[in-house]
């Protein structure tokens, strides 16, 4: 449907012409695209669509068509429209205009759905009132991100909602942030993501592009170009705007002079009738040049001041600005839309340029002085009756007029407040910009007028050290960490002139953390500069954070007495200064390092106190880091299931508070307690969900390294390494914490064996041993030790008996190592004793006994993939000892049923090597079998998988599918974690989900279902 304009007449050759084509022409196959686009995300799949195309092709009109269409079908449609900021636009305006849209329906309609968003998302709907919630600024923009999503989300659960962004090329850092965002995230819902921009706009350094690059690596997003019309399709164009078919060679003047630019075309249409054969201009802007030139000298003044009005002026701004008579002012203007220069706003208040390329050339006309001159007029009527504009943008358009005015004074006052407004949207590149122009206005003015701290427009203004505070914060959160760094050692320099040595400390913290963050050291240096100004100050709030951000730092690059005295002080000095949730943060950081000291008990009860405590103070900030610690201690514990619990609920936490990137890395621990657990398809899954909404260096990086462990334990070594890779670059080599040192190796030595890099193996196990392993790395140590041992066990037998100086080397090492790294928790003993056990099978000296402690030991410790590893070198120590052939045969057979449960490809080939070696049949767990049957009946068991088919439409996995079957037979919880060498807790568990998933609510039901459907009798019958 086209859409409503002012409509005028001109004549092309004698035939009467409109402004544009009233009916659509063309664009089939980019139709055909959103059309398709559309059904996919009535499927409840979210699509995303990127349009581009040059200036004045028709992308808005496409996107017109195309919604009008989609609302007559029922869609909810919302638009929103990107406006340069330097336009008077307000960083995230186009989220603000859309979300106003959506929610203009009836209240009946919309009512269900803002529930709990009302205050969440003030900060771009100001009409919500001003939230109070307590949020971390390096989370706020994250949480108003993942709340965008949700309620996107809750929108689109029973309906077809369409968002369209416009003009996204001019979109501030925060708009292409959130866009991101939602375009990574979104998961369910019928909803469609639309957005334009324009492709001849984009220099190579233009800030779209990255944005353009992350969502090509995105599959779910598409992308459409809208080309040039081809020449029956102007033809078609211009014969819809004169209402006659037009003669060939008039179509031959305006396909060639156009190029088939759609909005070029009116314009010529329209020329010709002024200068039918006038020798016209070639390029577009020439030709609206000199239709504005051809309009009386009054109009062409009032286009030239409602262009340097910004993106839109109000009528009655424009007439305070205005030094024309009213009714000569309201005479121009309409003279001015009559020839479709101007168009009068939707709100029918002001007047707006019909395209954009119109406004760009009535702009570039005017001189500087004349621009100057004329948003000096815009700042003094806007100051002097503020209901001039929406309350909204005042404070923006304000600090442009002022700015391009050249009033240093008046720009710097306005341009603070609009820093805070920005700050309150979590538009922190805007926030960031607008400091970095308070800090060259406030060398601009001179000392005696600069406005007092009880200036009655700004009464807390700020010196010049504040503002290089606010903005180092700004532009760290906004991501450009480079230039937040150069802030902040510019205020070190100036805090230490002025011998203020909180403010010095507090820059020297965030220099510590922007070199991380970069990767260009330790941040140690810059941690103890900051140290050292307030060692010798009585307790304070800043003191007890300063202790905080050492102890951190020392929990993670080296645990140990000294760092836990200093969480212990941050805790002490925090508690004297009243400072909640500062103390809450250091009670987090006591905990971790306590663990790593061997006290999990005592840490783990005081991580649930600080949730509950976390969760009545609402304090987001210690919510997220007590979501990230707490599983990762019960993990480390050995605790595995009580860990998967406090993640999912670390998860909840997460959403529901949207903090997205704390979610990545709650998630990420949730992976691997799920891996230690044997649940490796769920591991992997939330391990691929982490990665969809990752956003910090650390994160990725760790996110990665899951996905290294899984692939490797799945035996794909080739995305195990590409995986590491990733890990390793985005890990960096100049922050050394041990976590992310030590697993990596694990990683690379193992895959090193796999490709028969023996020497490979031994250098990156050497590297690492260089490096240590400090106090409470026993969870990344001990796996490592292990695989080691393992290697060199395989390499032996590989090579025969003989003695390998170098091998001997190695097992020495490990030797020493396993002395200094103390199991602090039951199930470190269990690895301890398959370290030991792997040694003497390298050594050449294992024996079935010391197999059967390291099985017993993992017993009940729901460590499935240890086990199964134990049960088989069990079996091949009684197999090689020819000892007892039927207890092989039981340990192969439970172990081969438990690689095969959990995926593990490697060690199922291995088992199977092992029994068709041995003449064993481990689809019948039997020890006398022929060599041929044998391997008939375990290559058949390769290729075996759970009853999917039967159980598919109830969504249980393979695991559940086995705890069915158990429970089928009449097994208890104790007896069904036998079977499948998991804790009966972890069985109850199991036992739930199944019950959930069914309808169920008893396991007696449970069990009639699974004997309907043949589960109990294809136990029976294997």
């Amino acid at each position: 449907m086209p859409r409503e304009k002012t409509r005028t007449t001109v004549m092309l050759d004698g035939m009467t012409s409109a402004p544009v084509s009233s009916r659509f022409v063309g664009r089939g196959d980019a139709l055909s695209a959103l059309a398709a686009a559309l059904r996919r995300s009535d499927q409840g799949v979210p699509q995303k669509v990127l349009i581009s195309g040059e200036a004045g092709v028709g992308k808005t009109r496409l996107v017109e068509e195309f919604a009008e269409t989609a609302r007559i079908q029922g869609a909810w449609v919302a638009v929103g429209e990107c406006i340069e900021i330097e336009a008077g636009g307000l960083p995230l305006q186009a989220f603000t205009t859309l979300l106003r849209s959506l929610l203009s329906r009836s209240t009946e309609e919309v009512a269900p759905f803002l529930e709990g968003f009302e205050e969440e998302l003030s900060g771009i709907l100001p009409e919500w009132g001003r939230s109070s919630l307590i949020t971390d600024p390096g989370e706020g923009q994250g949480r108003l991100f993942a709340l965008m999503g949700q309620l996107l989300e809750r929108l689109a659960a029973e309906r077809t909602v369409i968002v369209v962004l416009e003009d996204l090329h001019w979109a501030d850092a925060s708009t292409r942030s959130m866009l991101t965002y939602l375009f990574r995230t979104l998961r369910q819902g019928r909803l469609l993501l639309v957005a334009t921009y324009r492709s001849d706009d984009l220099h190579r350094r233009h800030p779209l592009r990255p944005f353009l690059a992350e969502s090509d690596r995105l599959r779910s997003v598409v992308r459409i170009d809208v080309p040039r019309f081809t020449r029956d399709e102007v033809r078609e164009q211009v014969r819809e705007i004169i209402s006659a078919d037009p003669e060939p060679s008039e179509i031959d003047r305006i396909f060639a002079r156009s190029d088939g630019n759609a909005f070029f075309v009116e314009e010529l249409v329209r020329a010709f009738d002024v200068n039918s054969r006038a020798d016209l201009s070639d390029s577009l802007r020439g030709l609206l040049l000199a239709r504005i030139l051809s309009l009386p000298e009054n109009v062409q003044k009032v286009v030239g001041t409602v262009a340097e009005g910004g993106a839109h002026v109000e009528y009655d701004l424009l007439r305070r600005v205005s030094p024309l008579p009213e009714y000569d002012l309201i005479e121009a203007l309409r003279v001015a839309v009559d020839a479709q220069i101007l168009w009068p706003t939707r709100d029918g208040d002001g007047y707006r340029f019909r395209h954009s390329l119109v406004r760009e050339a009535a702009d570039q006309e005017l001189l500087p002085g004349e621009r100057a001159r004329l948003n000096r007029l815009y700042a003094e009527a806007v100051s002097a009756d503020p209901s001039l504009v929406p309350a909204e943008e005042r404070t923006a358009r304000l600090a442009t007029y002022w700015y391009v005015a050249r009033d240093a004074k008046n720009a710097l006052v306005v341009t603070l407040e609009a820093a805070v407004e920005a700050r309150r949207r979590y538009a922190y590149a805007e926030q960031s910009q607008l400091l970095e122009r308070a800090m060259e206005l406030r060398e601009i003015v001179p000392p005696d007028a600069l406005p007092t701290r009880d200036h009655p427009g700004h009464p807390d203004y700020p010196d010049q050290l504040d503002l290089m505070a606010d903005a180092a914060v700004s532009t760290r959160l906004s991501g450009d960490r480079q230039r937040a760094l150069s802030i902040a050692k510019q205020g070190t320099s100036t805090a230490e002139a002025r011998a203020d040595t909180q403010r010095a400390a507090w820059f020297w913290i965030q220099r510590s953390e922007l070199v991380q963050e970069l990767g260009m050291g330790t941040g140690r240096q810059e941690l103890d500069q900051a140290h050292e100004l307030v060692r010798r100050s009585p307790p304070s709030v800043f003191h007890a954070e300063v202790l905080v951000a050492v102890a951190a730092w020392g929990a993670r690059h080296e645990p140990g007495p000294e760092s836990l005295a200093d969480a212990q002080h941050a805790v002490e000095f925090a508690r004297q200064a009243k400072a909640e949730h500062t103390e809450l943060h250091a009670r987090v950081i006591r905990a971790w390092l306590t663990a790593s000291a061997g006290g999990f008990d005592e840490s783990i009860e005081d991580l649930y106190r600080v949730r509950r405590t976390a969760q009545e103070l609402d304090s987001v900030s210690a919510l997220g880091r007590v979501s990230i610690t707490l599983p990762s201690t019960l993990e480390a514990a050995g605790r595995s299931a009580e860990a998967v619990a406090a993640g999912e609920e670390g998860i909840r936490t997460c959403r529901a508070r949207g903090l997205t990137n704390t979610e990545a890395w709650v998630r990420c621990n949730l992976s691997q307690s799920l891996a230690s657990l044997g649940q490796w398809e769920p591991s992997r899954r939330a391990a691929e969900e982490a990665a969809r909404i990752a956003n910090s260096r650390k994160a990725r990086a760790l996110v990665a390294l899951r996905l290294t462990q899984i692939a490797l334990m799945r035996g794909e070594v080739k995305e195990s390494k590409r995986q590491l890779a990733l890990a390793r670059g985005l890990f960096g080599t100049d922050d050394p914490q041990p976590q992310f040192l030590i697993t990596p190796a694990e990683v690379a030595i193992r895959i090193a064996a796999l490709e028969g890099r023996l020497a490979d193996a031994r250098a990156e196990f050497a590297r690492i041993v260089s490096v240590g392993f400090p106090a409470g790395t026993e969870q990344y140590a001990l796996p490592l030790l292990c695989a080691m041992a393992d290697v060199e066990a395989k390499a032996r037998g590989a090579s025969g008996p003989d003695a390998d100086p170098e091998r001997e080397s190695v097992l020495a090492t490990i030797r020493r190592q396993s002395a200094l790294v103390r199991p602090l928790a039951p199930v470190w003993h269990a690895y301890h004793l398959l370290l030991k056990a792997q040694v003497r099978r390298a050594e050449g000296t294992a024996n079935a006994e010391d197999w059967a402690e390291v099985a017993g030991a993992f017993a009940g410790r729901d460590r499935p993939y240890e086990q199964a590893l134990a049960r088989t070198q069990w079996a091949a120590a009684l197999l090689t000892a020819r000892a007892d052939r039927a207890a092989a045969a039981e340990q192969l057979t439970e172990a081969y049923r438990a690689a095969r449960l959990l995926g593990a490809r490697l060690l199922m080939d291995e088992l199977l090597a092992l029994a068709s070696r041995s003449r064993i049949s481990l689809d019948a767990g039997t020890a006398d079998a022929e060599p041929d049957d044998a391997a008939a009946q375990n290559s058949a068991a390769s290729t075996a998988t759970p009853d999917a088919d039967a159980t598919a439409s109830f969504g249980l996995t393979a695991r559940e599918i086995e705890v069915l079957r158990l429970l089928a037979e009449g097994n208890s919880n104790r007896r069904i974690g036998e079977e499948l060498f998991i804790s009966p807790k972890t069985a109850s568990v199991h036992v739930s989900h199944i019950l959930d998933k069914l309808g169920l609510s008893s396991r007696g039901e449970a069990a009639a279902l699974a004997h309907r459907l043949g589960l109990a009798a294809a136990e029976e019958a294997g």
